[in-house]
């Protein structure tokens, strides 16, 4: 299996089907599909009171401000102690709204050890116009601590809405955005920031602007063992985000069909299969929440997009999304897999062969797993592709 953790995990699992100890092994199963997903990624939203750190939280998070766990927002400051907010599906990613510096109780020269610096992995500092004083401040200190930080601009959206109607026919979208880019660069320049990088973004719209280039520049930067919780959290803005996820995905399918196969070696009548069929569940239903297919997450879509959530569920073709996933689901689509049941059925025929059952059963086995997770993984992609479509109305071809 490459990794000692997974061979003992391999292990464990076949004691326990010898044992006839099917529910032992359905949870050695959840521990090894749990464990990539238990890195912690903690993210500190700053920046002075009123600039829209709260509202950055929830849009990273793919939550509206009326969702139950929302950050409260507000034209003032309503941030007035360190919280944090798990993302929903992610619970191990965690955007702490850090309260806005330079307040009475946040001064800026004790800003960083009060908010409790050493827990983050990187910081966000917040504008809603200009880059103050106490922002390059905060920057040049978590530097200091050799850690990385980012500048957003926040409220573009409008900005340019006020700037078009102030402007009418001379306004130009790209010029705007240029300038207000230029003039916060400059702003941080001037205070000793050294080659500043400002992204521009809407919290109301985060698939528009730079919120795509900012979430690109997170995963880059991150250390690779981070980068897999942060992709899993990213809100599914666009189609290369999308990608990355199917690309992640599709990346340790190999990995658990071997997993299967080895499971396979085991002779004993049916659990295996099961086991086959527990693996596919623990599986798809990840794939599922990663993908933003669940009904929660469907339900945020549609409010954040203001389309019906029905137009949502009517444009998915799988029978795999916006539903439980059982082993009941699971089989009755294998059905429908080309030779996937087969496959099952002969897997468990060739494990009482003498002497080349069991390897052929294996064989079988990691066939079967690698067949039905390609193919699920495919309809869920498609369907994900199909429901960002309809929901942020972008030309993109299945």
């Amino acid at each position: 299996m490459g990794d000692p953790f997974d061979r003992e995990l391999t292990e464990d699992i076949k004691k326990a089907l010898e044992s006839n100890n099917r529910a032992l092994a359905d949870k050695k199963i959840r521990e090894y599909l749990d464990k990539e997903n238990n890195t912690p990624l903690n993210i500190g939203i700053t920046g002075e009171s009123g600039s829209g750190k709260s509202s950055f939280v929830n849009a990273f998070r793919g939550i509206n401000k009326q969702d139950e766990g929302a950050a409260p927002t507000g034209v003032t400051e309503t941030t007035m102690e360190v919280t944090p907010y798990s993302h929903p599906n992610c619970p191990n990613v965690t955007l702490w709204d850090l309260p806005g510096i330079g307040t009475v109780s946040y001064p800026a020269k004790k800003y960083l050890k009060l908010v409790g610096f050493e827990r983050f992995d990187f910081f966000i500092i917040i504008s809603a116009d200009r880059f103050r004083e106490n922002d390059a401040k905060l920057a040049q200190e978590i530097k200091k601590m050799k850690k990385e930080f980012y500048f957003v601009r926040s409220k573009i959206d409008q900005n340019l809405r006020d700037e078009k109607e102030s402007r009418s026919s001379e306004f130009n979208e790209q010029t705007t955005l240029s300038q207000i880019r230029e003039y916060c660069i400059q702003s941080l320049k001037k205070q000793g920031v050294v080659s500043p990088q400002v992204f521009l973004v809407s919290n109301h719209h985060p698939h528009l602007y730079d919120f795509p280039l900012l979430l690109n520049t997170f995963e880059r930067e991150l250390p690779a063992h981070k980068r897999k919780a942060l992709l899993m959290a990213m809100p599914n803005i666009s189609l290369e985000v999308i990608n990355k996820k199917k690309k992640a995905f599709d990346s340790k399918i190999k990995y658990l069909a071997t997993l299967s196969a080895a499971v396979a070696a085991v002779p004993v009548p049916g659990l295996s299969a099961a086991v086959d069929i527990s693996l596919l569940v623990g599986v798809v239903t990840r794939w599922v929440f990663g993908f933003g297919l669940d009904i929660p997450s469907l339900r945020r879509l549609a409010f954040y997009a203001h389309v019906p959530l029905d137009d949502l569920r009517d444009i998915i073709v799988s029978s795999l999304a916006a539903v439980d996933i059982t082993p009941e689901l699971v089989l009755r689509l294998l059905a429908e897999v080309g030779g996937a049941a087969t496959l099952l059925a002969a897997e468990e025929v060739c494990r009482f062969i003498p002497i080349l059952g069991i390897p052929a059963s294996m064989a079988l086995s990691f066939t079967f797993t690698y067949r039905a997770l390609k193919t699920f993984l495919n309809m869920l992609a498609e369907d994900a592709q199909r429901v960002l479509e309809r929901a942020l109305g972008l030309n993109t071809s299945v």
